[in-house]
């Protein structure tokens, strides 16, 4: 799925009446440019991570946004 469409559905999903708007989201994407990433946070993401995917960036991140919520 592109960027564009992901986006698309995570605008919807953060307009959900319940519980759903607030699951956490992290881009993944091989767009790497900072207007993306800025994108992805416009968007309603909670965090974005660039391809290729290192398991060590991914676990902090995952634990960045699970402490947020």
């Amino acid at each position: 799925m592109g960027i564009r469409q992901q986006r698309q559905k995570d605008e919807i999903y953060r307009k959900l009446p319940d519980e759903r708007a607030q699951v956490p989201i992290i881009a993944m994407t091989a767009n790497a440019f900072e207007e993306d990433r800025q994108a992805a946070f416009a968007a309603g993401m909670d965090d974005y991570l660039a391809k290729p995917i290192e398991i060590d960036k991914l676990l902090r991140k995952i634990v960045k946004v699970l402490e947020k919520k």
